[in-house]
């Protein structure tokens, strides 16, 4: 069992106990470099989709217009510590669906918390990215269920108790992806209990396995020896769709579900770059062998994939599509080549990892055959380059060394560093105008980049500084967006530049007050989630340090914020309860509607009094009926 209860701990502070950080050493040296290497503030930045990609000229009067929001159809709200939701005047907001909400009326009734009796029939815990499908004339949502924390889900168990079988059964149930119909009542939104498109997909879902990787030796255990065929999904964080209407949920941080029954195991080949260790954070393997390690080591490696489920069809089994990667994903973003071949873009949300790129080999054309575009197809992880030009590297075997090409796909982190991708800091959401040729990604943070201090890879840049992640300490995060040679995501180069720069302009200096179209009046961190809509405006989802201490003073709680990607300029909408990420987003069928995903809200939001807190579905609209987005 574990010498200490890690359960409960956010993956990023679980993260940091199971690969603790170096003692920051040298500060200033390392910062003074990073900032002198190339003019910094003159070149890295260059807002605006008609600026020379990497000019020196730098946004003008963005204070004045992010204080005044003159671009948004919206007056930008204040900063808010409280255990609410907030939008601006003229908007509102309703609660959809929370944890333990019915989706079938044989569910049992919520009562601060949940057995194992039915914990597949409600709605699941800590909902993250999220799609909306119109089918047939309904509103379809598919929505991830990221992690569970048990001292909330099964709040009798107590501290420091290990959990049972019916414990660890009733937290398999309350993770991994909610299909539900949405509806408009006379209460505004609400799930049509009973749907036949509602679903529960959870660790025990059968599912099927596709792409090079599927039935290799390393994807084979007792229970499949065909190596095509596995239960479940988990740690279910960014979303996407594909262009013919199914739903992508992206597998993060499966390591933290195995462990060892066998303290002395040596690990197998290729874990350790993973964070596959002995100790688990829900002692899974205490109860089902499929978790322990030392009993089935390479069930691990059936996880870290992209998972395509259809929302309309709940018969229909998941499949993990292996020819996108395996790493910890956190949202796939799915374009088009010009010539018709499909793009999806990943990022690999851990701290020194990389950016992705997939090209199908097949093309795609409305209302034709799909089969094989996620399967068939090229991996490319992307090199940054100082002068603001970049490209999209093959990880074939030539490139990586590794002659199985099925093993690009199984240990695709290792094939990244071959081919010497950029480092980065946290890449998570990617999003793709529609109406810009362009792409964005957000870099959350980065608390080791530090010369001397390499990535789980070993890579030779490790943690250094460079020009897409110029900050060491890096509380605050970025945004980086490129544009494909020839406006073609298909080419392999790019122009890229920082779109902002996250910081805090009341306690921070230079760099760390962030770039110029950060503000009091709009100041972030940790920029994770985003979306891009119809007119081609930035919506920014954060999930940082709301303490409003320290590096965070005045920052107040987690938020989602409004780019404009022309001008640069960035205004606050929402601004989520204590404790909270705003992660999630997606629009009604007409789109006069936004739906925001608040995750591990604190206190007893949204029920009040002595309530367990519960990560809910908000639904968000103007009073004036208007679209928003």
């Amino acid at each position: 069992m574990k010498d200490i209860d890690r359960s409960d701990l956010s993956w990023d502070d679980w993260d940091e106990q199971i690969r603790p950080a170096p003692e920051s050493t040298d500060f200033d040296r390392v910062v003074e470099a990073s900032f002198s290497r190339r003019g910094f503030l003159g070149s890295v930045l260059a807002f605006g989709s008609g600026a020379a990609v990497m000019g020196t000229g730098l946004l003008r009067g963005t204070t004045a217009l992010a204080e005044t929001g003159a671009a948004f159809p919206f007056n930008p709200i204040p900063i808010f510590t409280d255990n609410d939701v907030h939008v601006p005047e003229g908007y509102s907001w309703q609660t959809v669906a929370r944890w333990g909400d019915p989706l079938f009326s044989g569910a049992p009734t919520f009562d601060n918390g949940h057995g194992v009796d039915g914990s597949d029939l409600i709605f699941g815990e800590n909902t993250d990215g999220m799609e909306l499908f119109a089918i047939d004339g309904a509103e379809v949502i598919a929505i991830n269920h990221e992690y569970v924390n048990p001292a909330i889900n099964i709040p009798d168990r107590g501290e420091d108790v290990p959990p049972t079988a019916d414990d660890v059964a009733t937290l398999m149930n309350l993770h991994g992806v909610t299909v539900m119909e949405v509806a408009r009542g006379t209460n505004g939104y609400e799930v049509v209990v009973d749907s036949p498109f509602n679903r529960r997909i959870h660790h025990n879902t059968p599912m099927t396995i596709a792409g090079p990787a599927a039935g290799h030796p390393l994807l084979q255990t007792s229970a499949d020896p065909s190596g095509t065929q596995v239960l479940g999904t988990m740690n279910n964080c960014g979303s996407g769709r594909t262009l013919w209407g199914t739903y992508l949920t992206c597998e993060e941080n499966f390591n933290g579900y195995f462990g060892s029954t066998d303290p002395e195991l040596e690990l197998p080949e290729g874990f350790a770059r993973y964070g596959i260790d002995h100790d688990s954070r829900y002692a899974y393997e205490l109860y089902h062998s499929r978790y322990d390690i030392a009993a089935e080591p390479n069930e691990a490696n059936r996880f870290g994939y992209i998972v395509e489920i259809d929302p309309a069809d709940p018969n229909a089994a998941p499949v993990k599509r292996t020819a996108l990667g395996r790493f910890k994903h956190e949202n796939a973003a799915m374009t088009l080549a010009t010539d018709g071949r499909v793009v999806v873009y990943m990022g690999d949300d851990e701290r020194g990892e990389f950016m992705y790129r997939y090209v199908s080999n097949g093309t795609y054309s409305e209302g034709g055959p799909t089969e094989g575009l996620l399967d068939d197809g090229t991996l490319y992880a992307a090199v940054f380059h100082d002068d603001g030009t970049g490209e999209w590297v093959e990880l074939s075997p030539e490139a990586t060394g590794m002659d199985d090409p099925a093993m690009i796909s199984i240990h695709t982190r290792q094939a990244a560093s071959a081919v010497g991708a950029t480092t980065m800091d946290r890449p998570e959401w990617i999003a793709v105008s529609g109406v810009h040729p362009e792409a964005y990604c957000c870099l959350t943070n980065n608390s080791r980049r530090i010369d001397g201090f390499t990535n789980a890879g070993g890579d030779p840049a490790g943690y250094a500084p460079n020009s897409p992640n110029p900050r060491i300490d890096n509380h605050y995060g970025q945004i980086v967006r490129w544009r494909p040679a020839g406006a073609d995501h298909g080419a392999d180069g790019f122009d890229w530049d920082l779109y902002v720069m996250a910081g805090n302009p009341v306690v921070g200096m230079g760099p760390y007050a962030g770039s110029e179209n950060v503000t009091e009046g709009n100041m972030f961190n940790s920029p994770d989630g985003m979306q891009i809509d119809s007119a081609g405006m930035v919506w920014i989802q954060t999930d940082g340090d709301d303490s409003n201490e320290g590096p965070y003073a005045g920052m107040g709680n987690n938020q989602m914020l409004v780019g404009d990607p022309v001008t640069g300029e960035i205004a606050r909408f929402l601004s989520g309860p204590s404790g909270s990420e705003v992660t999630g987003l997606t629009w009604s069928a007409d789109r006069t509607v936004a739906f925001v995903g608040i995750q591990h809200p604190g206190g007893s939001w949204p029920d009040g009094g002595d309530a367990l807190p519960r990560s809910s579905v908000i639904a968000v609209w103007r009073e004036d009926g208007a679209t928003i987005g």
